[in-house]
């Protein structure tokens, strides 16, 4: 097999040296060249068309998301972005998930493998079936959208890993002010789930937060589980259910688990629940989504065509744990009907307060 060629985008030499040092660990990757700014960068694609880039977010004459904006749109490549540990390090590799790039690494801090991850999140990266257009992925709404939802009481879990950012931003999109309590495992490092649970606050109609130990579910509230530290997991206390934040080991490689928090809801709430699993590596939340579906949940699975990693999804479906496998821009529509009451109303129309740029 061919070595798979990756271009190093990146205005610190020491920092190239690093990324091209990690990479050389792997025999199955080659790095091909380095570019100091987009500039540079864009004669380098063009000259050696790269199967992967490795991209900076802050750099000189063009920053990070500048460039990928221009790669997504004129010559579509799997980008991993790499990000510095601050604010605004956060935002911005945020923005580029949501604009298309595969995946995030963090620059690394002292005392911490460096780059440990790179190397495979490069090989799966070449390997996935690259989102093109972005915007279709998200999808242009079709079916009906639910207004006047009243919730019937269910809550709901959500599962996701890589491309989990720009198809929970598709999913959530959907939900109305008053959604059912929902609570989301996505693997991303600490450092960024705040920044997206204040992303999807700004963007869509329910509160969402970063879960908090003892947070009773409530209608109309998201909790999205903190990276790296603990896992998510609901539990019944008296007459209601609330969130818990577990220490643990890693479960299936991941803290917080998809897993964890799928079996925890199987035994809080049972049938009282709906289950979905969307694009990832792996198999976390497999296991977890079966334990589900045979505990009376409603379980989704988001299906190959749309999944910019046909991985936890298509291990769900194949252990038995999917009930039924959607597109990505019919999964919210799917959860709204399963967790509406009759009372609720189909009216065509987004449930999004607004689209940030």
């Amino acid at each position: 097999m061919k070595p798979i060629r990756v271009l190093v985008v990146d205005d610190s030499r020491t920092m190239r040296g690093l990324i091209r040092m990690a990479l050389a660990r792997d025999l199955e990757i080659e790095v091909v060249g380095e570019a100091a700014d987009p500039l540079e960068a864009r004669e380098q694609m063009k000259a050696l068309d790269p199967d992967v880039v490795t991209l900076d977010v802050e750099m000189p004459n063009m920053n990070g998301i500048e460039f990928l904006e221009k790669i997504m749109r004129l010559r579509p490549t799997p980008v991993i972005m790499v990000s510095n540990l601050t604010s605004e390090g956060t935002e911005a590799t945020i923005k580029a998930l949501e604009i298309g790039a595969f995946d995030c690494v963090c620059k690394p801090v002292p005392g911490e493998e460096i780059f440990a991850d790179l190397p495979q999140k490069v090989k799966t990266a070449a390997r996935a079936r690259l989102r093109l257009v972005v915007g279709k992925m998200r999808g242009a709404d079709s079916g009906a959208a639910i207004q006047n939802f009243v919730p019937n009481g269910k809550i709901v879990a959500i599962g996701a890993s890589t491309g989990g950012v720009e198809a929970l931003l598709s999913v959530l999109s959907r939900f109305p002010e008053n959604c059912p309590p929902t609570v989301i495992t996505q693997h991303m490092p600490s450092t960024f789930t705040k920044s997206f649970a204040e992303r999807l606050n700004r963007v869509c109609r329910p509160r969402v937060t970063e879960a908090s130990h003892g947070a009773p579910l409530s209608v109309g509230q998201i909790y999205l589980a903190p990276g790296s530290a603990t896992h998510l997991e609901v539990l019944a206390k008296k007459s209601e259910l609330i969130c818990v934040l577990s220490s643990g080991d890693l479960v299936n490689g991941h803290r917080p688990s998809v897993d964890v928090l799928f079996r925890s809801v199987a035994a809080a709430a049972g049938a009282n629940a709906v289950g979905a699993i969307l694009t990832g590596m792996g198999r976390d939340g497999a296991e977890g989504l079966r334990v589900m579906r045979e505990a009376g949940a409603n379980t989704i699975g988001q299906n190959q065509a749309t999944s910019l990693v046909y991985g936890m999804p298509k291990v769900a479906f194949e252990r038995g744990g999917v009930e039924k496998q959607l597109p990505l821009n019919k999964i919210g529509e799917s959860i709204l009907s399963l967790t509406a009451s009759k009372e609720s109303k189909e009216e065509g129309g987004r449930s999004c307060r607004r689209h940030q740029p």
